[in-house]
């Protein structure tokens, strides 16, 4: 692993059923760098952070964490993967980033309180703090979720699509805020759509289709030419091809 890596991907493969969703992947994040992950629709890009965060195993390869636990990553899913029935306040919702500090079962205090209310002050939401997540808008509660994450003060910060169904003006007040984190030397990876958005903010881009096409500086790595070929992989893949033999060899 390189001295500066925070990950290593080392021939990482993870499938579904033996089929692969990420295929033979390799390459490193460096700490404190600032990651889109970006390839079309089924490309293997949630796959990857769910495998960061660990809750996919590896069928091949190895992913490697350097000088972090998962304790230090924060991890933003898919708002369609949130219960937002559940009846629990914008306070509380956000207090739950003390958890790694606090554990579940110790009384909040005054200070994380002062902070979870700071939090939601620093993304608009002043006031909101005893309405209901139900209540609320995709952009409100994307935002309520930025203020979790605020309060896990973690080094690492994993984003699957953190702007969808979201206005323009609340995607460029929390690029903003992704940006502030990076600036504080966290790690952010970014599973994004808007390949102009991640030309804007996004020094790295990770393409994916499945398979590698592309990784490194976003100039060099989204290129029309490497978009295109995507998409042609992609289109290419056949769900119904014999499993990949070297990724179930050792099963």
């Amino acid at each position: 692993m390189r001295p500066n890596a925070m990950i290593a991907l080392n021939d990482l493969t993870v499938a579904y059923a033996r089929h692969p969703a990420l295929h033979h992947v390799s390459g490193t994040f460096a700490t404190a760098s600032m990651t889109a992950v970006v390839g079309p629709n089924g490309a293997g890009k949630s796959t990857l952070l769910k495998a960061i965060v660990g809750s996919l195993r590896a069928s091949q390869g190895e992913l490697s964490l350097n000088g972090i636990s998962r304790a230090d990553i924060a991890y933003l899913p898919q708002q369609a993967e949130i219960d937002r029935t559940f009846p629990v306040s914008v306070l509380d919702t956000v207090l739950m980033g003390n958890w790694r500090r606090h554990g579940g079962f110790r009384a909040i205090g005054r200070a994380p309180r002062i902070r979870a209310l700071q939090a939601l002050a620093a993304v608009g939401l002043e006031g909101f703090e005893g309405r209901y997540i139900s209540t609320l808008s995709a952009g409100q509660f994307q935002r309520v979720l930025f203020s979790r994450m605020m309060l896990q003060d973690a080094r690492l910060l994993l984003l699957d699509e953190p702007f969808t169904a979201i206005d323009e003006g609340t995607t460029i007040a929390l690029l903003k805020l992704i940006r502030d984190w990076n600036q504080a030397s966290r790690t952010i990876i970014a599973v994004l759509h808007d390949l102009e958005q991640v030309r804007q903010w996004f020094p790295d881009t990770l393409l994916l289709a499945r398979d590698l096409v592309a990784w490194g500086p976003t100039a060099h790595a989204l290129t029309d030419e490497n978009v295109l070929r995507s998409r042609a992989m992609s289109e290419a893949w056949d769900e119904r091809a014999p499993q990949c033999e070297r990724s179930v060899k050792d099963w």
